[in-house]
């Protein structure tokens, strides 16, 4: 016996203009099907629509993570300080963490994602080998302090995630859970319909070693990943790679050039009369406070997110003009890297040992030429730091690769022993020794799973859901007055009666036009009408993503919606 939600008495209510402040199309259409409502910046309430979808992502995902032997378990959400602290995290966050303090001043804050305590967990637990490996999830509420929260429910202040961590006692362990959990995934995805990429990504703050992003191309996707067209390649364009090669020529001697008022890499190409790729741009950061020089060629920009996630945890950020008081060593406009001394220098690897560059000469109003990498400068650290552009060379096979945008809606890391060796996460081993357990970290962006689904189905219509996490099965309409509606709620009760979830329009007073733009809006997979023919007992069948429409009776309809 299936819910049968008679919209006459549900608290369903669908708008004909989208929000004022919508951008994306999920926002909009979530909104005016009457799915979510927002309550303040990046706060969202759940209608019953939408809680029905939230809840039937949340069962697939359950089901998959049963099935590979993970138990879920529901961790608070509030979190004392201390093991943040412990971590570093409380500080990595930064301006991210919601951050409180309870009567007695003890600090607190809103968990943003729970590493620091599943292992404590797992530490008061296990004990010795036998009693790993274990899995352990749940699909909790998380906060994080966004700046600019936006795109609806894609970008929100709070949100639901699944978060899952496998704890093992060698690496052989970790590789299987980590494998474990990237075919659940899979699973998990392909049940819910979504169109995914899965991409090399960075751990960043997270730590850890191997890591992967599971991507729904969309055009509202915050997220940027490759794709080669040639090979099975793709990635984060965080995670994309350039190979370091050195090049092998001569060069002659650095020789200074005059170059006045040319304090930008577009100002000093125009006056040379070369292009800007012959020129080495230096951004200066700061990295927790001191100042680092960064070399890119001239018509490439530093990624500064990527030189994030490489530096993490360190902080980043641009220098000021007060930066530059009392270092006579840095000419504003004008830096190259020779004779850079006191600052550490960073190069992407397209910067290789035996290139030159025209580029700054430390000097007001001046450029040097014939600067030669290896040569006449010295690159403390290579990272791959440009922001990756159309066309650059793919890592694996060396074809163009093609960008496209994403939205993340996986995640899944090999943490090793970092979390482990900060809380002393030790078993007793087979040998009688204690072993340090090693773990992964595994999150599904629940509620955003929703947004993405809607992004990558929603037609000019509105909404058109996969039946999987449809809020119902089939919707019902009564298309006239008394005889419609007694027939629609007739086999409506038949339907819920065989296990079919119904959502039926019994709603007096408002006109079929209405009922069918509302059903179209809505997205329930299938639609089935009671209209002109009811009297025959004669109904509509229509399929919301093909617009394929048939007229059976009320038991062929039965029948079809129940095979």
């Amino acid at each position: 016996m299936a819910q049968v939600q008679r919209m006459s008495r549900s608290m369903v209510k669908t708008l004909r203009d989208d929000p004022a402040d919508a951008e994306t199309l999920s926002h909009k259409l979530l909104v005016r099907a009457g799915y979510v409502r927002r309550n303040s910046a990046g706060i969202w309430t759940w209608l019953p629509l939408g809680k029905k979808v939230l809840d039937n992502i949340s069962r697939v995902v359950r089901e998959e993570m049963d099935a590979i032997g993970a138990q879920e378990v529901l961790l608070p959400a509030l979190l004392p300080k201390e093991p943040y602290e412990a971590s570093g995290r409380w500080e990595e966050y930064g301006d991210l963490l919601f951050r409180l303090k309870d009567r007695k001043g003890g600090e607190y804050l809103l968990g943003p994602t729970h590493e620091e305590i599943f292992t404590l967990l797992v530490k008061d637990q296990a004990s010795s080998y036998k009693d790993l490996p274990v899995m352990l999830y749940q699909i909790q509420t998380k906060y994080r302090d966004e700046a600019r929260p936006r795109s609806g429910v894609l970008r929100g202040r709070e949100f639901q995630m699944k978060d899952s961590y496998s704890f093992d006692t060698t690496d052989e362990g970790l590789a299987e859970s980590y494998a474990l959990h990237r075919a659940a995934y899979q699973k998990i995805f392909a049940r819910l319909g979504l169109d995914y990429r899965i991409v090399s990504a960075v751990s960043g703050a997270m730590g850890g070693s191997a890591s992967e992003e599971f991507l729904a191309p969309a055009v509202a996707g915050e997220d940027t990943f490759a794709d080669c067209p040639a090979c099975d390649y793709a990635a984060n364009t965080e995670a994309v790679t350039f190979a370091l090669a050195p090049v092998t020529a001569e060069h002659g001697p650095v020789g200074e050039l005059d170059t006045p008022d040319t304090p930008t890499i577009e100002t000093l190409a125009r006056h040379l009369g070369v292009p800007a790729s012959a020129t080495l741009k230096n951004l200066l950061v700061k990295v927790d406070g001191e100042i680092v020089a960064v070399g890119v060629p001239g018509d490439r920009e530093v990624d500064l997110g990527k030189l994030g996630e490489h530096l993490a945890p360190a902080v980043v950020e641009l220098v000021t003009a007060e930066d530059f008081e009392g270092r006579d060593d840095l000419v504003r406009g004008y830096v190259g890297p020779q004779g850079l001394e006191k600052v550490r220098y960073i190069a992407d690897p397209r910067v290789a040992p035996g290139t030159a560059w025209v580029t700054g000469a430390n000097k007001a109003d001046t450029h040097a030429k014939n600067v030669v990498a290896g040569r006449d400068f010295e690159v403390d650290d290579y990272l791959d730091v440009v922001v990756v552009e159309e066309g650059d060379p793919c890592p694996s096979c060396g074809a163009g690769l093609k960008l496209d945008r994403a939205i993340e809606i996986g995640h899944i890391f090999q943490l090793g022993r970092k979390y482990a060796d900060t809380f002393q996460l030790d078993v007793l081993g087979q040998q009688g020794k204690p072993v340090r357990v090693t773990m992964g970290s595994y999150g599904i962006g629940v509620s955003r799973a929703v947004a993405a689904l809607a992004e990558q189905t929603a037609d000019e219509q509105g909404l058109c859901w996969p039946k999987e996490i449809a809020p119902a099965d089939v919707h019902v309409v009564a298309a006239g007055k008394a005889l419609q509606t007694e027939l629609a709620l007739d086999v409506s009760e038949k339907l819920g009666a065989a296990g079919v979830r119904v959502l039926v329009d019994d709603r007096a007073g408002v006109s079929p036009g209405v009922k069918f733009t509302d059903a179209e809006l809505i997205g329930v997979p299938k639609i089935l009408v009671a209209g002109r023919r009811s009297a025959e007992g004669v109904l509509e069948l229509k399929d919301r993503r093909t617009g394929e429409r048939e007229e059976l009776t009320v038991d062929e309809a039965i029948a079809r919606l129940t095979a």
